[in-house]
């Protein structure tokens, strides 16, 4: 079904329109709690008379106090409890949803936006994305209700909240878990790239509790500085940072911590692609891999090299959460996409940036050598990714004009690569990729396929 508000990754736009606005938040919050308190999962978990609670944070956007706020009301009004953290990385609420028994997580996050953008997203008690069936009545009980007043249950039903004062440290504890007990970091210098998001009082303590020497990019936010020329989707600070300090190796991280980036000693960086590839390669040295998940804009060598490796692939539409379901369809326990979201499932429920670095430096302790290493060989090829506005509605599948181009470019291509046109699912942009063996004929094919729609999108 079409949703009007729910997209790939929960409820995203820019503050103060619709839908991120306080009174939306609110009818979200008491939709939401509404569903969850009659659905069956939910009440399976509860003693008899206890109220259903669901666990809220945030990152460090200045707009989550507003919408951190109105959410509470939302779901106090419901009859649900509320435990709120404050600033924590996505993950690290998938994390505590589950270890602390609650019905729900919430994030209000943007992931790797501008603090202009806000969104809101739901994890399940097991520390999942909710399934889409279940986005569905949430968001079916929000437009039931989008013209009536707002309401709340009888006073002595209302939700309570509370704050978990120990959220950070039962994270860090979780992260460093998830780091083998007889290895360590000494020795090691590590620049972390924060990105002046969630994970800025996180990630720089579990890199240090495990010995590394560690400082610091991105690691001072102040509400309006979010993912703003720092972190995994702007590297080039990282970079500078690990040469200038003359670091082993430098990580980024994006706003709300689920995405990573890493830098080698020479200034080199590695994509979720090859960190990925890095993780299964160290996997397939304790035993075999059932498979591995990638999508649509998964590098062709990435899975040329898992075939080499006599590993099975299988690309899911583009979003963590569908690697998420073909991973579970298939029964497989690893996954991601270039960008950086990678799912490690024997050691979280959900991507997780810091979960997924310290699996690169569990490989690089047990192997030896460098990043490159790790990669035995894997050369990514040449992919340039160009994002097209559109106008809402745009029917760019259908477009004569962006079909013909398409058709020539892949001619052009003559089957050394291939091209994927594909709408954002949190922005007003037509994302145009082309990859193949040749950079020149590679950058050129999508320079024109991109112009291609911007006169079909102009006209």
């Amino acid at each position: 079904m079409t949703r009007k508000y729910f997209g790939t990754d929960g409820v995203r736009g820019r503050v103060g329109e619709a839908p991120i606005t306080p009174d939306f938040v609110m009818r979200l919050g008491y939709s939401a709690g509404k569903v969850l308190v009659a659905h069956e999962s939910a009440r399976a978990q509860l003693k008899a008379g206890e109220r259903p609670a669901v666990l809220i944070g945030k990152d460090t956007r200045i707009s989550g106090y507003m919408l951190e706020a109105a959410l509470e009301a939302g779901f106090a009004a419901a009859g649900v409890d509320v435990c709120l953290v404050g600033p924590m990385p996505t993950p690290a609420i998938a994390y505590l949803t589950r270890a602390l028994r609650l019905q729900v997580g919430v994030v209000i996050s943007a992931s790797h936006n501008p603090y202009y953008d806000n969104g809101i997203k739901f994890f399940s008690a097991h520390g999942t994305k909710l399934p889409d069936s279940l986005e569905a009545e949430i968001e079916a009980a929000v437009l039931a209700a989008e013209n009536a007043p707002l309401g709340c249950v009888p006073s002595a039903d209302l939700g309570r909240a509370r704050r978990i004062n120990d959220a950070a440290g039962r994270y860090i504890e979780f992260c460093k878990s998830t780091f083998p007990n007889d290895l360590d970091l000494r020795g090691l210098k590590i620049v972390v790239d924060c990105a002046h998001g969630a994970a800025y009082h996180i990630a720089p303590h579990v890199l240090h509790e495990l010995g590394a020497e560690v400082s610091t990019v991105g690691a001072e936010p102040n509400g309006l500085n979010i993912n703003d020329e720092v972190g995994a989707t702007a590297p080039t600070a990282l970079r500078k940072a690990v040469l200038a300090q003359q670091a082993d190796l430098g990580i980024a991280l994006d706003g709300d911590g689920d995405r990573v980036m890493m830098v080698d000693a020479e200034g080199n960086l590695y994509d979720g692609d090859q960190l990925l590839f890095a993780i299964v390669r160290s996997r397939l040295r304790q035993g075999p891999v059932s498979g591995v998940v990638g999508t649509l804009m998964t590098n062709l060598a990435f899975e040329h090299g898992l075939k080499e490796l006599g590993v099975p692939f299988a690309r899911a539409a583009v979003g963590d959460r569908y690697v998420m379901e073909m991973l579970q369809e298939k029964g497989w326990l690893y996954g991601g996409e270039n960008s950086g979201h990678i799912l490690c499932l024997d050691k979280h429920s959900t991507g997780d940036g810091i979960v997924s670095a310290l699996q690169v430096l569990c490989a690089l302790r047990q192997a030896g050598g460098d990043l490159r290493a790790l990669l035995g060989g894997l050369e990514l090829y040449p992919q340039k990714l160009i994002n097209v506005p559109l106008v809402k509605g745009f029917p760019w599948k259908d477009h004569p004009h962006i079909a013909a181009a398409q058709r020539a470019v892949e001619s052009t291509l003559d089957g050394s690569g291939r091209v994927l046109l594909r709408a954002s699912g949190t922005e007003p942009l037509l994302r145009v990729m082309v990859e193949g063996r040749d950079a020149a004929t590679v950058l050129e094919a999508a320079q024109t396929l991109a112009e291609a729609v911007r006169e079909a999108v102009s006209s």
